[in-house]
């Protein structure tokens, strides 16, 4: 997949992208910015799909696990060209398979291990889920470029080509296990943005749903095209490092079936993705009951989100 710099050069500058950036990884501490701006939704080029009548995709339709999982853990070393991309992947031990995979983006100055007992989670509840370290925007990467997360979602696209392949590969332990029709991606914060890209202006058309954390369409645009994929969108209305506003502009352009988790006391990270208070518990189930739906089409996860998950917490508005 190409990099598409130069077809958001025009969206943001620098500046910009690196102030609604900063601070975004899920230990930092957040600095006041300004609502991010979206792109104007652009009408489909002749011969492509409209994603505003585009309906979706029949749900699989097969058996989510019924039990929690036990969960391994495996490094794959990656690259694309001279971008290095190591990949942590949280996968289940046991159970039936294939199953269905999860590609999820860390935020600025994050790491995959930052979000592992989310991630452990996801893989208990029947998912691989594999989580790149992106290398100008992760913690102890080269130079610290926000701007870099423009190019992430060839990058991410990049790493399931090299994962999907493993499910045909003799011999390799993943042969055979990985449901590859059957694909989400999710991110937080520059991840977010990363994954709002991949449905906009570097659409992957295998993703079947996806997950924003905190995330926005800033850089990317709000072009969403392709077969209609439901999205997520999980935002802290106190969140001061990417705004929730602009978080809610992104969400408010999909055209597809999709739902809005909103804490009215949650932060931009610590709160949504750390153990230990409730919003945490809110986010893991939701977002888990979505994913079981979107990518097993699982019914009781599906009345579960219907019958408002929220605990008195947040405020969940279902348009799936």
């Amino acid at each position: 997949m190409r990099d598409f710099r130069p077809a958001v050069a025009g969206l943001l500058t620098v500046g910009l992208l690196t102030t609604s950036l900063a601070g975004c990884g899920t230990a930092a501490a957040p600095g006041p910015v300004a609502d991010a701006p979206t792109a104007t939704q652009t009408a489909p080029a002749a011969g492509q799909p409209d994603p505003t009548s585009a309906q979706p995709d029949q749900r699989p339709g097969r058996s989510a696990p019924t039990r929690r999982l036990d969960v391994g853990t495996r490094t794959l070393d990656l690259s694309r060209g001279d971008r290095p991309l190591p990949v942590t992947v949280w996968y289940p031990v046991g159970g039936d398979g294939p199953y269905p995979v999860v590609l999820f983006s860390h935020g600025l100055g994050g790491r995959p291990a930052d979000y592992r007992t989310v991630l452990s989670e996801w893989a208990a509840a029947g998912f691989v889920v594999a989580a790149p370290t992106y290398p100008f925007t992760s913690q102890g990467g080269s130079g610290g470029n926000a701007l870099d997360v423009l190019n992430q979602p060839a990058d991410a696209s990049h790493v399931l080509d090299e994962l999907l392949a493993l499910d045909g590969r003799d011999g390799d332990e993943f042969a055979g296990r990985l449901d590859v029709d059957w694909v989400a991606a999710a991110g937080h914060s520059a991840g977010g943005i990363t994954t709002v890209g991949l449905f906009t202006a570097a659409r992957d058309d295998r993703l079947d749903a996806g997950v924003v954390l905190a995330g926005s369409a800033l850089g990317v645009g709000t072009a969403f095209s392709g077969a209609a994929a439901p999205q997520l969108f999980i935002h802290g209305e106190l969140d001061e490092v990417v705004s929730y506003a602009s978080g809610k502009a992104a969400y408010d352009r999909v055209p597809w079936p999709k739902a809005m988790l909103s804490l009215p006391d949650g932060d931009h990270g610590q709160s949504l993705l750390r153990p230990g208070n409730p919003a945490y518990d809110v986010v893991l189930g939701t977002s888990t009951d979505f994913l079981r739906w979107t990518l097993y089409g699982d019914d009781v996860a599906r009345r579960r989100l219907a019958d408002d998950p929220t605990a008195g917490v947040a405020v969940f508005d279902n348009q799936l």
